[in-house]
C-alpha cells in the first residue's frame, strides 16, 4: 500500500484475561481520531480486525495464555494493520481460505476477513505470528 502513515495506533492485549472487547473499544478509540476514514471502511476493517483477533484468541491460545500486539496505521491511501503474537503457529493458509457450507458451525472467520480487505497475509519468524491486513480507502 502506497502513502505516508498519517496516523499510528497501537494497542497490546493477553487473553486471557482480555478479549476481543479490548479490540472493539481500542477501535472505537481510533476511529474518534480518524474522521477521514468512512463508515464503510471503518465497518469493513473493524469486522475484519475482530474477526482475525478473535481467531488467535481461540486457536492460537490453545487453552493457554497468548500475548498480541496490534498495530494500525492510517495512510492517505488506506489502513494497515498488524496483528502479532506470541501462540501456536496457525495451521491455515488465509490465501486460500474459503467459506463453508451453509450448515458448518465454524470456518468462516478467515474467509470473511479476505472480501473485506484488500490482502490478508500471515507469516511465522521464530516464535511470533503476524497477520498484516491492509484496506484501501473507497
Amino acid at each position: 500500500m502506497s502513502g505516508t502513515a498519517v496516523a499510528e495506533h497501537r494497542l497490546d492485549f493477553a487473553s486471557p484475561p482480555d478479549d476481543v472487547t479490548a479490540v472493539h473499544e481500542f477501535l472505537a478509540r481510533v476511529w474518534g481520531t480518524e474522521p477521514s476514514v468512512g463508515p464503510e471502511d471503518r465497518m469493513a476493517f473493524e469486522l475484519a480486525l475482530v474477526e482475525l483477533a478473535s481467531n488467535v484468541v481461540e486457536h492460537a491460545g490453545a487453552d493457554a495464555r497468548v500475548a498480541c500486539s496490534l498495530a494500525l496505521a492510517v495512510r492517505d491511501g488506506g489502513l494497515e494493520a498488524r496483528l502479532t503474537d506470541d501462540g501456536l503457529p496457525a495451521s491455515v493458509d488465509p490465501s486460500v481460505a474459503e467459506l463453508p457450507d451453509a450448515s458448518a458451525e465454524s470456518g468462516r472467520g478467515l474467509a470473511l476477513v479476505g472480501m473485506v480487505v484488500d490482502e490478508l497475509r500471515y507469516a511465522r519468524e521464530g516464535e511470533t505470528n503476524t497477520w498484516t491486513v491492509r484496506r484501501l480507502i473507497r
